[in-house]
């Protein structure tokens, strides 16, 4: 519980630090994020002294966790970079709802008729985005699917946080190699062409890697749905931040689909207390 929390309260205020790298574009920011996460994940896995050990099924397994993340990665960097960070939010407002479907679908977590209101709640709230942006919101719906995927597969892992991103992370590194070999003729334009810049890029690796180990050690641990409500804490706070200390646009359609979607948070955690007062008290009686 403690490692969701941190987990979901660093990335409430990260978008700051991605409004800062605005110099390089968002697929290569995620190139070097990518690259800076491996370099600081090996030493940390030194320290602790764990081994990688994993047959081909559990490389594959990372593999497809780590296109996961980088596809979530890519969406988002380019939501905050593009005046979008609203959007982004929403994206994971709606990713608990997600997680909710899936693990109905591949962990047999049932859901009760409060919280099947409460996800119909949700999904009106999405729908109501449509006249508060003039569009759909492909982009909160697509941060929200790769983000639940990537939760699902880090379950099914053998792997722990730490070895596990290691692995994630060391199999996209040749692709972001690529990509940033492709895109640059050069290596200090590769970098922000500064040492200055060359820095803040290297601090990805840090406040990318902290987090997810975070979430990592979470998700394997605790109930997906569990999972899900902590979430709330993380756009709750990009919400504020967009519109806030960004000025983004806040027409009253688009606040009505939040309150809608807030709405359904409130019923989700009423009934998530109750069920766990209810548990409770045959144990105190005992």
């Amino acid at each position: 519980m403690i490692s969701a929390l941190l987990c979901f309260g660093l990335w409430g205020v990260l978008p700051i630090y991605w409004k800062h790298l605005d110099f390089i574009s968002p697929p290569s920011l995620v190139a070097q994020r990518t690259i800076w996460t491996c370099l600081a994940m090996w030493p940390l896995l030194w320290w602790r002294g764990i081994g990688v050990k994993g047959d081909l099924r559990t490389i594959s397994w990372h593999f497809l966790s780590g296109l996961l993340i980088g596809g979530n990665w890519l969406l988002y960097v380019w939501a905050v970079v593009s005046e979008q960070m609203i959007e982004g939010a929403l994206g994971y407002y709606i990713n608990p709802f997600f997680n909710m479907l899936f693990g109905l679908i591949w962990f047999g977590e049932r859901q009760n008729r409060l919280q099947m209101i409460a996800i119909a709640v949700a999904f009106c709230g999405v729908l109501m985005q449509i006249p508060g942006v003039g569009h759909f919101p492909w982009l909160a719906l697509s941060i929200a699917l790769t983000f639940s995927l990537y939760g699902v597969v880090r379950k099914r892992s053998p792997l722990g946080a730490i070895d596990g991103l290691t692995v994630e992370t060391s199999a996209l590194v040749p692709i972001a190699v690529g990509w940033l070999i492709y895109q640059n003729s050069n290596i200090p334009e590769a970098f922000g062409g500064s040492w200055e810049n060359a820095l803040w890029l290297a601090g990805t690796g840090v406040i990318t890697a902290f987090p997810l180990l975070f979430f990592g050690y979470a998700s394997r641990t605790i109930r997906l749905s569990t999972l899900g409500m902590l979430q709330f804490i993380g756009p709750t706070i990009q919400f504020l931040i967009g519109w806030k200390m960004y000025g983004e646009p806040m027409s009253t359609p688009r606040l009505l689909s939040f309150g809608l979607i807030w709405l359904a948070i409130g019923l989700y955690a009423y009934n998530a207390i109750s069920r766990r007062q209810n548990e409770r008290q045959p144990m105190l009686a005992e």
